[in-house]
């Protein structure tokens, strides 16, 4: 028998919880103690944070000597 993966049940649990948010939220009830505020302050954070992260992490060529070797290494990741 085959082991559920971690993200499977990662899925599950973050639907699970959206539904009960959702079911919460139209019986009149506020289950997240947060503003609407609040969270969009959050979410905007966490994507500047991650684009910010993946904007350092690639290899952002400029001048034409740096990009003269990104097609350099290129040409040595083919051949092999």
């Amino acid at each position: 028998m085959k082991k559920v993966s971690k993200a499977t049940i990662a899925r599950t649990v973050v639907l699970m919880v959206a539904l009960l948010n959702q079911v919460l939220t139209m019986s009149g009830h506020n289950p997240l103690p947060f503003s609407d505020e609040e969270i969009y302050t959050v979410v905007t954070g966490i994507l500047t944070v991650g684009a910010t992260v993946w904007a350092w992490w690639k290899n952002n060529s400029f001048t034409p000597a740096a990009i003269a070797g990104d097609e350099y290494k290129d040409k040595l990741k083919n051949v092999e």
